[in-house]
């Protein structure tokens, strides 16, 4: 399981359409990383309809922070490692000094990571 990492806020000015192509850049290359036998995840998947649920209002106010970050780090402790993608972003960064505190590989090319099985 592998974590993809990748900017999400960064560089839109909380523009809902720019957060798109972000996500979309991470699902594209989950989608990857599936044709190669891994099971990718993103913390948006986990963290998003929690994060709706819970009563978020907008894109970084106080709900939002509770959980957008924390959601991805506590998946990262049942992943085998962490693919930052993407250009500028504090909070994939982030995710990759999780990771590698946690001991897990940090890979920033798909092609670095060993095929499944």
């Amino acid at each position: 399981m592998i974590l993809v990492a990748g900017p999400y806020r960064s560089g839109t000015h909380d523009d809902a359409l720019l957060i798109q192509v972000n996500v979309d850049a991470m699902t594209r290359t989950s989608l990857e990383l599936f044709r190669r036998g891994h099971l990718p995840v993103m913390g948006e998947w986990f963290a998003l309809p929690l994060i709706e649920a819970a009563g978020s209002e907008q894109v970084g106010d106080a709900v939002f922070e509770e959980i957008f970050h924390p959601v991805a780090e506590r998946l990262l402790e049942h992943c085998d490692g962490c693919l930052r993608i993407g250009g500028a972003s504090s909070g994939a960064d982030r995710m990759v000094e999780v990771a590698m505190r946690l001991g897990k590989a940090v890979y920033h090319d798909v092609d670095e990571i060993p095929p499944a099985g």
